[in-house]
């Protein structure tokens, strides 16, 4: 008979999830992984998209966006996002256009079709996109009179600026202190504070590209650091070339 009909299918086309069959029985089996499949991926959160082997406690509902070259129990799902269920694991389809927050990175990304595009707010069809990045570090302060974080700003991106908070005071001879980076020791913030909870919001009032790595440099006003402790994060946009 002709019209177009097709029988239909156990799983949906886009996610997989398990559909109900005519006469099924136990069909509280299938719609309770239909359900958990859907409390992983509602409002989906990646602990991690470069992780490649499993963790050893699976959390009912936590999802990991699966790796190229995965083991243990993810082999062979690379590209799917893994969804802890009954101390286990389910792998659905990534597919282009998603959106999921990636934990350890603390950005929000994009699937292009092939892979997750960190912090990429908008991509093209031809690949290209715009993306936000954020470093970020918590560091012990070394005496000395300049002291290198090691926190790299990324050669080719447009830094709009950079953060600190002081989380144990900073010690030694030094009146204040500056945040920056070779050649511009100040670059986002100066006369800043030593105790605790002291804070810089280092905003440039002109994005500013940087063609070549460089670290956030902290450097004592009046004297030498001896010690203390700080968060430091430093924000940019990037361009991302087509495919």
């Amino acid at each position: 008979m002709s019209g177009g009909y097709s029988m239909p299918t156990n799983e949906t086309q886009r996610l997989e999830m398990p559909l109900l069959q005519p006469a099924q029985a136990q069909k509280h089996v299938t719609v309770n992984e239909a359900l958990m499949r859907l409390d992983g991926l509602v409002n989906l959160t990646l602990q991690s998209v470069a992780t490649a082997i499993p963790p050893s406690q699976v959390i009912d509902g936590q999802c990991w966006g699966v790796p190229a070259n995965p083991s243990g129990a993810w082999a062979g799902q690379s590209g799917r996002i893994a969804i802890g269920s009954n101390g286990g694991w389910v792998f659905v389809p990534a597919g282009p256009g998603m959106r999921a927050f990636i934990v350890d990175h603390g950005i929000c990304a994009i699937h292009d079709g092939t892979r997750w595009v960190n912090g990429a707010v908008t991509l093209g069809q031809s690949g290209a996109g715009l993306l936000t990045g954020i470093a970020e570090a918590n560091v012990s302060v070394s005496s000395g009179a300049v002291f290198d974080t090691g926190l790299t700003i990324p050669a080719g991106v447009m830094v709009i600026g950079a953060t600190a908070r002081v989380t144990q005071a900073l010690t030694g001879s030094l009146s204040s202190w500056r945040l920056g980076n070779l050649g511009a020791d100040d670059r986002f913030g100066q006369g800043l504070g030593k105790s605790m909870d002291s804070w810089a919001r280092g905003l440039l009032g002109s994005p500013m590209a940087y063609y070549d790595d460089a670290n956030l440099l902290m450097t004592a006003e009046g004297g030498q650091f001896s010690g203390g402790r700080i968060k430091l994060a430093v924000h940019w946009l990037e361009l991302r070339l087509p495919d």
